[in-house]
């Protein structure tokens, strides 16, 4: 597996869309999800979701959005400075319940100036999916 997973990623580095695809398809067939560096790009995600056979590319958010959220996050859960919180930690696992997760998006949306449709909060279970959603939304109100 970490040999394909090496393969993916260095067929993705040189970015040919047909090799990095037949790479990345044999990683999915025991992972849901995979991401690597490009020179092109500062990082990609691929997600496959278990309900069908689709996969989705997307640039994951900025560091700088990221470590904000992690921030919020840890001031709405009264979190002991010593708590790691990365783009991979879950709210739930963080002791979110969910009227935390509710509180969560609330200052988000204060923090960030952006309105969260109830649909997308609710795919909301970690950090990077927070931070890719506020880009997202960031980008859509921009334009």
């Amino acid at each position: 597996m970490a040999h394909s997973l090496a393969t993916a990623t260095a067929a993705a580095a040189s970015f040919s869309p047909v090799a990095a695809r037949r790479q990345v398809m044999n990683v999915f067939s025991s992972r849901t999800s995979v991401s690597f560096q490009s020179h092109r790009m500062t990082s990609v995600s691929i997600r496959s979701r278990p309900s069908s056979l689709r996969f989705k590319i997307c640039c994951s958010a900025k560091k700088e959005t990221v470590d904000k959220v992690c921030s919020i996050v840890k001031e709405q859960l009264a979190l002991p400075d010593g708590t790691a919180i990365t783009g991979e930690s879950k709210f739930a696992e963080l002791g979110a319940d969910s009227l935390d997760t509710v509180e969560i998006v609330m200052g988000l949306e204060e923090a960030f100036n952006i309105t969260v449709d109830e649909t997308s909060a609710q795919d909301i279970a970690t950090v990077q999916d927070a931070a890719d959603l506020i880009e997202k939304l960031v980008l859509e109100k921009a334009a």
